[in-house]
């Protein structure tokens, strides 16, 4: 693992100092991110005549944090993932670099009107939730050649 040296002259070093090294604290304020920015990573794809939504939410509790919804035609998942802060370190361990980004997120995505709640399902295994939405492809009507009729023919109801 390489370290970077910075030297005396650095401008962030007395910035990092004021704010007891807290360089997530720097990005954040810098790029205006905030805690509540985490959104989940997701992977769409079909299976069959159903689809799959795939979220990537490692170190999320799905069992308290964690709502799958069907509302006004839109697949909503909602959740929270704890901040790694919260978790309690051990003697003298501090965080030197966190690439993990807590706080609530919100994913959206518009299902096909014929789509009921009871066609969504979800699961949970290794870090990821998996949405099966059942049935999203409708039998298509095959299609039927229409008679082009002689004008006058529709208004006087002939066949």
């Amino acid at each position: 693992m390489a370290l970077a040296v910075r030297s005396p002259r650095d401008p962030f070093r007395a910035l990092v100092r004021q704010l007891d090294g807290d360089f997530d604290g720097i990005v954040r304020r810098a790029f205006g991110t905030h805690a509540g920015s985490f959104v989940p990573a997701a992977e769409i794809r079909r299976d069959g005549a159903d689809v799959l939504v795939s979220l990537d939410v490692p170190g999320v509790d799905v069992a308290n944090d964690v709502s799958v919804e069907v509302s006004e035609g839109r697949l909503v998942i909602t959740g929270e993932r704890a901040s790694a802060s919260t978790e309690s370190q051990e003697g003298d361990a501090k965080v030197l670099v966190r690439e993990t980004v807590a706080g609530k997120f919100r994913r959206e995505f518009t299902l096909p009107d014929h789509v009921s709640p009871d066609d969504v399902a979800a699961d949970y295994d290794r870090g990821v939730l998996r949405v099966r939405v059942r049935n999203v492809t409708k039998p298509t009507v095959e299609p039927r050649k229409i008679e082009v009729r002689r004008a006058g023919d529709l208004e006087s109801g002939k066949n």
